[in-house]
């Protein structure tokens, strides 16, 4: 398939139309990679919601740059000695944004709602005995099995975060959206401001207080430089490139690869991987209704899937910009592995895939496939695999909408035909797809897990395994049983791992390197 083909020349960009704005020193203007649609970061998964979550909440612990967890709105935290008594002490000067004291039963309704949704939360849930407050600052959490990872699960940054809500905001049901902004972070949503499509505004919170230490990644003190943050949504990636060289913007998530070489050459913009660990590219089935029910059906396309394509359909010939081959690990981490890799390393093969697909049952059905417009590594993957599904002969129905429509559309589980839909390109967080506990996509849970709900006793079993693994090497073993799953079960297809870098002003400092973009401890000059 040919790139799509955009804007290059310098003068080009320039000549797009300036855009009006704050230009205070004390104004950050960030171009997120796509609409802020939905701001509930326990009801939806997407990245642009964590990053949300993380300005707007707070909580209990901050994985450090060594990925461990510490205290963050947590004072203190102790352990009985049989590992089922998790005792927590809050700090303080802990407030939400309304002024009110963040207390134990916040949080204890904040982790409650959190468990519902997040794939570690719902081992929390499957494990608790109860959660109770001691006192207004205190509260302890009682297992029925020792659980070494729950700080660790409570100050992950990856989707869903644990994001610490006033009791009555999180006493939403989970599987709602909250309709109220109240958080307990470094800044305030000001949702009267937000334009869905347009501009999401953030200002420093008056009643939050850092913690004293020096920043370390999610943890330590998050000291906010500036007064205002302003979230400018661009889907058109020739007038987010031109914002930035004029300095209508400060900051961009995503660029365009095929920009890069033109925001290169301007000395006052820096072009750097911020997020080290990358995104896996996914491509994720509907289990629930046909064609994709069928395993034989799912696993008929890996011969047809060719990673390096999608990866330069996403980001470029610059493969210091992505990584193939991935399985179902993140590349390079310790879990990643060849076991039956050579389904995708070995020759690509869409008769073979053809063949297969026809010897399955597929009887021609139309397929519905999500395609976002406004998301360009995500829409430049999709229309690879809408040309390759093609050339198999399925029959696709490629639907285009904004990111936003498309998170609303695949929470819906009714039949293709009625509203629902069969298959969608994602990309995951590289820290979540590293290891079984936090896959979400490696999940065989069905209708309580992600989207595309599948059912796996075998997965589910493996990964129980993985949490009760005694070492490295037990693990290992039990990451190469889970990847051989994935190429008999095919819950979704790996399609590389994706780094794309991030675009700013020079002027711009502190910008924290190794996760999402964070916008604590940022400056100007």
């Amino acid at each position: 398939m040919r790139r799509r083909h955009l804007l290059h020349a310098a003068p080009a960009l320039l000549a797009a139309p300036r855009l009006a704005g704050a230009q205070g020193a004390r104004t950050l203007r960030f171009v997120p990679q796509g609409n802020l649609a939905n701001v509930d970061p326990i009801w939806t998964t997407t990245v642009i919601a964590r990053n949300h979550g993380l300005m707007v909440y707070d909580t209990l612990f901050g994985l450090g740059r060594d990925f461990q967890p510490k205290p963050q709105m947590a004072a203190g935290h102790d352990v009985s000695a049989d590992g089922l008594r998790h005792t927590i002490s809050l700090r303080a000067d802990l407030r939400f944004h309304d002024g009110e004291k963040v207390t134990a039963r916040d949080c204890i309704a904040s982790i409650a709602r959190w468990s519902k949704r997040d794939v570690l939360g719902q081992r929390l849930n499957a494990l608790l005995e109860e959660m109770r407050a001691l006192a207004d600052d205190r509260f302890e959490i009682v297992l029925k099995r020792p659980w070494p990872g729950l700080a660790w699960a409570l100050g992950k940054p990856s989707a869903n975060i644990c994001a610490i809500m006033p009791e009555r905001v999180a006493q939403t049901d989970p599987f709602q959206q909250i309709t109220e902004h109240v958080g307990s972070g470094p800044f305030r949503f000001r949702a009267s401001q937000w334009v869905p499509g347009s501009i999401a505004v953030y200002e420093r919170s008056a009643h939050y207080v850092p913690r004293d230490e020096p920043a370390d990644f999610l943890a330590g003190g998050k000291q906010v430089f500036f007064d205002r943050v302003e979230w400018r949504i661009m889907p058109d990636p020739a007038t987010a490139a031109a914002a930035l060289q004029n300095n209508e913007v400060d900051w961009w998530e995503t660029p365009l690869a095929d920009l890069l070489p033109v925001l290169r050459r301007n000395r006052e913009i820096a072009i750097e991987v911020v997020n080290t660990a990358g995104n896996l590219g996914v491509l994720r089935f509907n289990h629930l209704h046909p064609p994709f029910d069928k395993p034989e059906i799912r696993r008929a396309i890996f011969p047809a899937i060719d990673q390096k394509t999608f990866m330069q359909a996403a980001l470029g010939e610059d493969a210091a910009l992505w990584q193939v081959p991935a399985g179902a690990f993140t590349p390079g981490t310790p879990l990643a592995n060849d076991s039956g890799l050579e389904a995708l390393t070995g020759p690509r093969d869409p008769e073979a895939a053809k063949r297969a697909l026809r010897a399955a049952g597929y009887d021609g059905r139309k397929v519905v496939m999500l395609v976002p417009t406004d998301f360009p590594t995500l829409n430049g993957m999709s229309e690879v695999a809408a040309d390759a599904l093609r050339k198999i002969g399925m029959n696709i129905d490629a639907q285009a909408m904004d990111w936003g429509t498309l998170v609303q559309r695949r929470a819906k589980k009714d039949p293709p035909e009625q509203g629902g839909w069969n298959l969608f390109v994602t990309s995951w967080e590289g820290l979540d797809v590293s290891v079984p506990g936090s896959h979400q996509p490696l999940r065989g849970n069905g209708q309580d897990g992600w989207f595309g709900w599948s059912s796996s006793p075998r997965r589910e079993a493996l990964r129980e395994a993985w949490f009760a693994a005694p070492d490295q090497a037990a693990e290992k073993r039990i990451a190469a049983d889970l990847q051989q799953a994935l190429w008999e079960e095919a819950p979704f297809v790996p399609l590389g791992l994706l780094r794309p870098p991030m675009a700013y002003r020079r002027s711009l400092s502190n910008i924290v390197v190794g996760g999402p973009a964070l916008f604590w401890n940022v400056r100007r000059g």
